[in-house]
Parts: structure tokens; sequence; C-alpha cells
């Protein structure tokens, strides 16, 4: 079998397959030879589990996967990678790749006909640009996965795991904590991969939860997931300012509602937890 993170390896399998990275797909190759059964072991898989990864690349992270999993499903976009893949995943019968794009694929019918009653965990090294789309997909469809293991920037990865009502919180950190407990695992270095990015990264595992932590009709979701990106959209404001602009409503409307929540008309936006943002709806509903 090939060594995966060997650079005269990966240099060889490029050139035989006429592949070369992609800035526009966000590609880079792990060449430490431990990330990858790090974030192996931290999703937490082993007999009976299937295991869906987004962007096997050249399968450096997916063999270490197929090695604890029943089966792994890969989607990738980049249409150059099939051939390359069938090479390096030639071992392992219970691998398939699946052509297509995460946001594009319907993920609960292919969840549904590739692991049946499996319990079902997600990992990938995601692309920079394009991980909160890829992590509010997996959670917003209410998906059969049972944790998500990823790396990301490690800002990201920080933003995405802050509390809710923490300083270091934004809105996306608000809409991870409703779906799924997250934990920040460990940090990457720059020269863990090639080429070398210009920034950290760092693994992260969320809990998918069975339950939200707070009590909100499911067709209300969006009009609060609305308020909290609202009152972000402007965190150097208040809450108060910044909803009011964002959702365009009166001032004096979002104030009164305030009130009604028992919340301080002053609060900044990641001065209040979710079941304040719960709160503050109900209260603008009934107003």
């Amino acid at each position: 079998m090939p060594n995966l993170t060997d650079l005269s390896t990966i240099r060889d399998l490029c050139t035989r397959y006429d592949f070369a990275l992609s800035k526009g797909f966000g590609q880079n190759f792990i060449i430490n030879p431990g990330i990858c059964p790090r974030i192996a072991e931290a999703a937490g898989i082993g007999p009976g589990w299937g295991v869906l990864e987004i962007g096997p690349g050249i399968g450096v992270l997916t063999e270490q996967l197929c090695q604890r999993a029943d089966k792994v499903v890969s989607i990738e976009v980049d249409k150059r990678l099939p051939a390359l893949l069938a090479e390096t995943m030639a071992a392992y019968s219970n691998f398939k790749l699946v052509l297509n794009d995460v946001l594009k694929v319907d993920l609960k019918s292919l969840l549904a006909e590739e692991f049946g009653d499996k319990p079902v965990a997600v990992c990938a090294n995601l692309p920079y640009y394009i991980t909160s789309p890829i992590l509010m997909r997996l959670l917003e469809e209410k998906l059969s996965i049972r944790n998500i293991t990823v790396m990301v920037q490690k800002e990201a990865a920080q933003r995405l795991c802050a509390a809710p009502g923490t300083r270091e919180a934004g809105a996306i950190s608000y809409a991870v904590a409703y779906y799924a407990q997250p934990k920040l695992l460990f940090s990457v270095q720059p020269g863990s991969f090639y080429p070398a990015p210009s920034v950290t990264s760092a693994v992260i595992r969320l809990d998918v939860r069975q339950q939200p932590p707070v009590a909100l009709p499911a067709e209300q979701e969006a009009s609060y997931f609305a308020l909290i990106r609202a009152a972000f959209s402007q965190r150097r404001k208040t809450a108060a300012n910044a909803i009011a602009n964002g959702l365009k409503l009166p001032k004096g409307e979002v104030l009164k509602a305030l009130d009604a929540a028992e919340l301080d008309q002053r609060a900044r936006p990641e001065q209040l937890t979710l079941q304040d943002y719960c709160a503050l709806q109900a209260a603008l509903f009934q107003h």
C-alpha cells in the first residue's frame, strides 16, 4: 500500500494522474503521519459504524476511516480524483466514492441508502472557504448522524466552539450550540501540510443533539436564527440597535420585547444566551 503522507509518493501519484492541487477547491495534502489516525480515533468509530467523508483528496484520511468502520462513503467534487482514488483505495472493499457536490447531493437519501440503520459519523478535512455552509447543511437538515469530526482553520474552530453568551461567540456559535455539543480537540500546525497554509488548523468534534437545548417549535427555527444573525450583523452595537436595523423593526418595539423577556436593554449580542434569544423572539412575536 502506498504511504500517502510521503512526499515522493504524493508527487509520483500526481505525476502519473496529471493531478495538480486546486486553490479553487482549497486542496492541501496532509503529510504529518500522526494527524489522520488522531482524527479517525477522535470520531469514535469502530465495527458496525458508517462514515460519510467529505473531500477525500488522495485518501490519506479515508484509509484510516476504512480501517475502523464497516463502510466509508466519500463525497468528492473534483472530477480529476476518481482514477487516483481507485488506486490508493484499491485495498479497501468497504470504500465507495460519490462524485458530487456535498451542498447539492440529497444527503438524507444517500445516508439511508448507503448505511441503513448503522450509526453514522461525518469526518473531513474541510476546505476553509466553505466550512460554515457545509457544517450548517449537515446540522440544519437533521440528518441521521451521531457526530461530525472535522479539521478547519483554527480561528473558525474557536468561533464554532465558542459558548453562547461569551465574548468569543458569533452567530455561527449559537447555531452550532443549538444543534450540537462542540469540542475543540487539537491544533494542527501549517508544517503538517503540503503546501503549508498560512494559518494554523484545528480539529473539532460536534456531537449532534437529539433535542435542542431550548424549547422552540421547528417552524420558528428560521426566524429564531434570523434574529440572532441580525443581532450579530452589527456586533459593536447593542443587540437592540442591531436587531432593529437588521430586521427593520422600530427600536421601541425591540426595547419593549427586551423588557418583556427581562433582558438588559443595553446588552451586547454576545452577552445573550440561546435561552435569552428564545425569550426575546417570543416577546417579539407577542408584540
